[in-house]
């Protein structure tokens, strides 16, 4: 009994030993790029492999402008629910934490700067840049300061962050950070920020972090999350829906086409998924469809290019109007809204030119146009006049002779009155 005691001491002494020595595991991730629903499901996704895979740690290696509130506040819960350290590593050299990112950075257990990096700037604006109006922003500042104000005091920062950054815009670079207590290390490296946090006791969730000699797997968005990223881009959402207003238009005025309403319709498809995940005003949205409504119309109806006008004003405020404010990071560009508009312009100008100037031409089609013309004489009281058989007979009596070249004086009804052409 003892012998069986004393080998399972031993099982259980090699097994700590061998659990001591394995080389830790840390998950790098690559997130350079603004906040939005496609990051935001990137990046919780690899927390969740991290705790899956029973990584040691996981990186977030950071450098954002900022983004959307509510993605930010799906990766801070990440952050914050996970069993496994998140580290924030403000990276490469350049690289900034601002607006949304801030909060991701404070709501890691270690949070870490390269040199010439920044954060901070997280005062919440309009869609354009634009200061809020009075009282939202005051409602959007208090909440957003203690938010930050909570996440920095939880993990042992200094608190005064949170006015700071949100009420009055602050930044801070690297040096600045750690000397006010905001950053917990400064690195020049990943490999360097993995030796100096080693043995590190985390303070909200008291774990002891294991990343010296750690083996890293870096991780970047796949080429679906890339392309999925690059469609919500706003200059694309809206020339998406310009493409697909405009094929729709052009398939209704020429029904049978095909590939405008094809290319129109799988254009508007996509641009309502972006819609869907992006904070899409309605009212720029209606605009819009406004626009395509009036240059729709234009040849339908006598304006002298009054509705294509319109049309032209309509697609550039609908543009300007199309994201709710979203800290600046969400606006369509307004050069390419200018570009849009009046190419929209131009070309339903030169179709309504060519309209008009249709409109100004005699009838080239009708019995009338075939007098005058010459043909031959078929035989049975058929001539072949302008490629076609017509019914004939003589204007002076005379019977008409097979092969006889004749000239049409008048069109009785579908009959045709003919003369002989004197050779």
């Amino acid at each position: 009994m003892r012998g069986f005691l004393a080998a399972l001491v031993l099982l259980a002494a090699a097994a700590t030993s061998m659990a001591a020595t394995e080389r830790p595991r840390v998950l790098a991730v690559e997130f350079e790029n603004d906040v939005n629903p496609v990051t935001r499901d990137y990046v919780v996704e690899q927390i969740e492999r991290a705790e899956d895979d029973t990584y040691s740690a996981v990186v977030i290696l950071l450098d954002t402008p900022g983004g959307l509130v509510d993605s930010m506040e799906d990766i801070v819960k990440a952050e914050l629910a996970s069993k496994v350290p998140v580290i924030v590593y403000v990276a490469p050299r350049g690289a900034e934490a601002s607006s949304a990112g801030a909060f991701i950075a404070m709501a890691a257990d270690v949070l870490a700067m390269a040199p010439q990096t920044t954060i901070g700037s997280s005062t919440p604006v309009g869609g354009g840049g634009e200061d809020l109006p009075d009282d939202l922003r005051e409602k959007a500042v208090e909440k957003l300061s203690a938010q930050l104000r909570g996440l920095a005091r939880d993990h042992g920062r200094n608190p005064d962050v949170g006015e700071r950054a949100v009420r009055y815009g602050d930044n801070w670079n690297d040096t600045e950070a750690l000397e006010q207590d905001i950053a917990d290390v400064r690195a020049s490296s990943l490999d360097e920020l993995l030796e100096e946090i080693d043995g590190t006791r985390t303070k909200l969730k008291g774990v002891t972090l294991r990343t010296a000699g750690a083996e890293v797997t870096r991780v970047e968005m796949s080429v679906w999350k890339q392309i999925l990223d690059l469609l919500i881009d706003p200059n694309v959402v809206y020339i998406l829906i310009s493409i697909g207003l405009i094929g729709i238009i052009v398939e209704l005025w020429n029904p049978g086409l095909i590939f405008p309403g094809t290319v129109g319709g799988i254009s508007l498809i996509i641009s309502l998924w972006a819609v869907q995940v992006l904070p899409v005003s309605w009212a720029g949205l209606l605009l819009m469809l406004l626009a395509a409504a009036f240059i729709g119309a234009e040849p339908f109806v006598i304006s002298h290019g009054a509705l294509t006008l319109a049309g032209a004003v309509c697609f550039v405020l609908g543009g300007l109007l199309l994201f709710e404010p979203s800290g600046g990071t969400y606006e369509v560009s307004l050069p390419l809204l200018l570009g849009v508009a009046g190419s929209l312009a131009v070309g339903m100008g030169l179709i309504v030119l060519k309209i008009v100037e249709v409109r100004k031409r005699p009838v080239e089609v009708g019995t009338h146009t075939v007098v005058g013309a010459r043909g031959v004489v078929r035989g049975d009281g058929l001539v072949f006049v302008n490629g076609e058989l017509w019914q004939a007979r003589p204007a002076n009596g005379a019977p008409l002779r097979t092969g006889e070249q004749v000239e049409v004086e008048d069109v009785e009804g579908l009959r045709l009155v003919v003369k002989p052409v004197s050779t």
